[in-house]
């Protein structure tokens, strides 16, 4: 009878003790203990030491088990990512390897996050380079044109010996372009070659560039102040021009300019106002796919032009602080309007105005990616809004065209950096 009791006093006490852990963690030892019959046998195999032991054991080896667990899954994950990481350079290096043997000549870099391209064009392939190269010497050849047409009106024979030198030059430098061209088709250049004209041709087209320049001071002498235009030949983080004079604080603009580019996707960024704090204070920027927009402030409104076919077109855009009233106009015609665009927000004052490149800091920061590609002049600002017959004596070239009165088109006001070039003003004369 005794004997009966405590062998279903046991089994008690091991189901209660097999209940409280839900897992199968191997041989269990069966420990018994004599209770009285009336007392709960579950709560009896608590109050006993080996039973809190075990119990102990227990739940140790169900957090050591859940730990495990946890690492497993982690490791899994990590292995997930390093294989599609290695999937992925495994499929950029074929890529690249195709492209290699497929490429026939040079190709424009694409945009990229990197900033610092100066760096970029010592990595640069070589028909890559070669192609901005051309750019280049597609530049200089129109700044001779206009020097042409300048020394057909003043005509003397120094001027004229000195431009048909410098043509004969742009046309040895082109051979030189066909030539490495050629090769690279053919596969026979190497990258000590590459290296070494690219090195040859840039130290031709600099010399070049200072003949130019030269020649376009003289010429810069013999006209007014404010029929000079710029000139962006490439998309580059270094090329770019700063007005001297700032922003007084404004409740109100209107700013006005010639522009003319053909590049895609988007013209870039043909000026950028930022103050301390605000990179962002007085921006327009037409980036990517994206059409071209009007920042004051970080705020953002999208503008209706539409310039980049490689024509001469005049752009004003127009603002009050009340209630952030905007309007836009292209050639002379309003083409669209807005409000709620930063509104009761004031221009603030003491900023950097920079033309050709956005600023992501106070004065630089400068990203090649929204560099603006092409030409640009008669940049004025005034600190009201013009009216549409204002505008439009603008756009026509009208002798009645005001100047800006807080910042007026004119060679004095402008610093020129990396590159870009400035000459005689052709829309006018065109309209004209």
């Amino acid at each position: 009878m005794l004997a009966g009791r405590a062998a279903r006093t046991c089994a008690l006490l091991a189901l209660c003790l097999l209940g409280s852990g839900a897992q199968d963690f191997g041989p269990t030892r069966f420990i018994c203990t004599s209770v009285p019959v009336d007392t709960d046998m579950c709560a009896a195999s608590v109050a006993a030491g080996g039973a809190e032991e075990l119990r102990s054991n227990v739940l140790q080896l169900r957090e050591t088990v859940l730990q495990q667990k946890e690492t497993i899954l982690s490791q899994k994950e990590t292995i997930r990512e390093l294989t599609t990481k290695l999937g992925r350079c495994e499929s950029q290096s074929t890529l690249d390897a195709s492209a290699g043997e497929a490429r026939t000549g040079g190709g424009r870099k694409q945009p990229g996050s990197g900033k610092n391209t100066m760096g970029d064009l010592s990595r640069t392939p070589a028909a890559e380079t070669l192609s901005q190269l051309g750019q280049t010497l597609q530049s200089l050849k129109t700044r001779l044109e206009n020097l042409e047409q300048y020394s057909r009106l003043n005509s003397s024979s120094q001027t004229n010996s000195l431009k048909d030198l410098l043509q004969s030059k742009i046309d040895d430098l082109e051979r030189q372009v066909l030539s490495r061209v050629n090769t690279l088709e053919e596969g026979k250049g190497g990258p000590r070659n590459d290296t070494e004209e690219r090195v040859k041709i840039e130290s031709a087209l600099t010399s070049l560039h200072q003949r130019i320049s030269e020649l376009e001071k003289g010429q810069k002498d013999n006209r007014p102040g404010d029929k000079f235009q710029l000139t962006f030949p490439l998309r580059t983080n270094y090329m770019y021009a700063k007005v001297k004079k700032s922003l007084p604080e404004m409740y109100a603009f209107t700013v006005c300019m010639w522009l003319k580019s053909s590049a895609a996707p988007g013209v870039g960024t043909p000026f950028s106002y930022a103050v301390p704090g605000q990179a962002n204070e007085l921006v327009l920027i037409e980036w990517g796919n994206n059409p071209m927009e009007i920042l004051i402030n970080d705020k953002v409104a999208k503008l209706p032009f539409v310039i980049n076919d490689g024509k001469w077109h005049h752009i004003c855009i127009t603002w009050t602080t009340r209630d952030g009233v905007w309007e836009a106009y292209q050639d002379g015609t309003q083409g669209g309007n807005g409000e709620n665009l930063a509104p009761y927000h004031p221009i603030k004052p003491q900023g950097v105005l920079v033309l050709g490149q956005e600023q992501d800091t106070l004065g630089g920061g400068f990203d090649a990616t929204q560099a603006f590609v092409g030409e640009l002049a008669h940049f004025n600002i005034w600190d009201r809004k013009l009216t549409p017959g204002e505008v439009y004596n603008l756009a026509t070239c009208s002798t009645k065209a005001l100047s800006g009165n807080v910042i007026a088109w004119s060679e004095s006001h402008i610093e020129i950096y990396g590159g870009a070039t400035k000459w005689t003003f052709e829309a006018c004369r065109q309209i004209n």
